[in-house]
């Protein structure tokens, strides 16, 4: 037995150990970079299958249906990075464009409009926050839950006759619904908020805290990081995020609408995953965001024009974030087995 534990690990066996540790890192290394060569890979079989589908106008026309999207998963991401969820994103963008629409009636100031969404979108998110943190909630899926079912209702006795709200300020009509050099401006407005989090992010201590928190949450309490106020924070600028989305969506449709919204909170929970963030927390960035946001477009406008029915549409999204809760765990699988080599290594 002390012949073949010599041998096991003698130059052979470290050699298998080493092959086994390059494989474990090359599988780490494609399951990081896999979103994203999944997305070009699909657009370019696409573009072969349906050749109108990389033509300058649909191109422009699959950003304009992200980009509301892709603002506000960007804004579920940092909650997710946290280990939490926000299901309220899409009943709070709808409240915002009601409560826009009421502003405009009130003064036809694009300002002043732009600025009853956005802080109506973070005052939910603060609400969230608050009372997730201070309430001592177990998970936020529960008052997050809640102010979807509330804020879906303000919507609906805001709304004048509970239904769609006509008109826009011009302003805002430009930046959902008008186009620059092929681009929309809404798209614009997506790079603008992704610059802003990734400088939030990336550039300050609290961007570090974010990760600390959702990696490991006892040791960044021991650490001294204000838990409290990292979360509170986060599900704010969730919120803002949604009305940030509800500004895009009002100047698109140049309406206000408590219908608006609807199934948002999955389509930006699925947006994450798919792009490769961790529902466990501490790993991930917005352009994780970005790329299941355009992946979701993308698959839509395909099986659209492709004639695919709706309801095909919806199971082809669905199995999508199976694989990619799939990936997760094969991910986080690897990642223990990497650290259990390189423990044996030392």
């Amino acid at each position: 037995m002390d012949q073949q534990s010599d041998i096991a690990s003698g130059p052979q066996g470290a050699g298998r150990h080493d092959t086994t540790l390059s494989a474990v890192r090359l599988g780490l290394r494609l399951l990081s970079v896999g979103p994203l060569l999944i997305l070009i890979v699909l657009i370019l079989a696409i573009g072969m299958v349906t050749p109108n589908f990389l033509s300058p106008g649909n191109v422009s026309n699959i950003l304009a249906q992200t980009a509301v999207i892709a603002i506000v998963a960007m804004g579920q991401h940092l909650v997710i990075l946290t280990r939490g969820i926000d299901l309220s994103v899409g009943a709070n963008l709808a409240l915002a464009t009601v409560i826009g629409g009421l502003a405009y009636r009130w003064a036809d100031s694009a300002v002043i409009v732009m600025l009853a969404m956005v802080l109506s979108g973070a005052a939910v998110g603060a609400v969230n926050g608050i009372v997730y943190v201070f309430g001592r909630l177990p998970h936020p899926f529960i008052i997050t839950l809640a102010t979807l079912s509330i804020c879906r209702g303000l919507a609906l006795q805001f709304a004048i006759g509970h239904t769609t709200m006509r008109g826009m300020p011009e302003a805002i009509a430009t930046i959902g619904g008008a186009s620059t050099f092929g681009v929309p401006n809404s798209f614009f407005v997506v790079f603008a908020v992704a610059a802003v989090l990734v400088v939030l992010a990336k550039a300050m201590v609290w961007g570090r805290w974010i990760y600390a928190v959702g990696g490991k949450p006892d040791a960044a309490v021991q650490m001294g990081i204000p838990v409290r106020g990292v979360l509170v924070s986060t599900y704010v600028i969730s919120g803002l995020c949604a009305g940030i989305g509800a500004v895009v969506l009002a100047g698109r449709t140049q309406a206000g609408s408590p219908l608006y919204g609807n199934l948002l909170e999955l389509d930006t929970i699925a947006a994450v995953i798919i792009g490769g963030a961790s529902f466990l927390g501490g790993r991930g960035h917005v352009g994780h965001a970005l790329i299941g946001a355009i992946m979701i477009g993308v698959i839509r406008n395909a099986l659209n024009l492709l004639g695919v029915n709706i309801f095909f549409q919806m199971i082809a999204i669905g199995l999508i974030i199976v694989i990619a809760v799939e990936g997760d765990v094969l991910r986080n699988h690897l990642e223990a087995r990497a650290r259990s080599m390189h423990a044996g290594q030392g």
